[in-house]
C-alpha cells in the first residue's frame, strides 16, 4: 500500500521559511515521480514543484521558481520542499502526489495523494 505523509506546514510571516516533508512508503523510487502541489480556498489544485526519484530531475512553476527548492533523501523515502521567501500568495494547502515516471502539473495524472498540510504566511 503506498503512502504519503505531509509534514512541516505552519503559520510564518511574509518573507520567512517552511520545509516541508513528504514521507513516502510502499513505491518503488525507481519509477515515481513526487510532484508538490497546493490549493488556495476558492482556487483550484496547482502543481508547484516536481522531482523525479531516478535521476532528481526537478521541474518548478514560475510562480515559485528561486524561491522554492525540492530534493529527495532516498535513503529516508523522504521528499523536501524547501519554501524561502515566502508571500501571502503562496497560503495554501499543499499536498504531496506519485504519479508513474512523468511529472505532470495536472492533478488528474497523479496516482497517490498525501491528506495535506496548511502553510499560511502572514503579510
Amino acid at each position: 500500500e503506498v503512502q504519503l505523509v505531509e509534514s512541516g506546514g505552519g503559520l510564518v510571516h511574509a518573507g520567512g521559511s517552511l520545509r516541508l516533508s513528504c514521507a513516502a512508503s510502499g513505491l518503488s523510487f525507481d519509477h515515481f515521480v513526487i510532484g508538490w502541489f497546493r490549493q488556495a480556498p476558492g482556487k483550484e489544485r496547482e502543481g508547484v514543484s516536481c522531482i523525479s526519484l531516478s535521476d532528481n530531475n526537478t521541474n518548478y512553476a514560475d510562480s515559485v521558481k528561486g524561491r522554492f527548492t525540492v530534493h529527495s533523501d532516498n535513503a529516508k523515502n523522504t521528499v523536501y520542499l524547501q519554501m524561502n521567501n515566502l508571500k501571502p500568495e503562496d497560503t495554501a494547502v499543499y499536498y504531496c502526489a506519485a504519479a508513474l515516471f512523468l511529472c505532470s502539473w495536472d492533478p488528474l495524472q497523479s496516482d497517490y495523494w498525501g491528506q495535506g498540510t496548511q502553510v499560511t504566511v502572514s503579510s
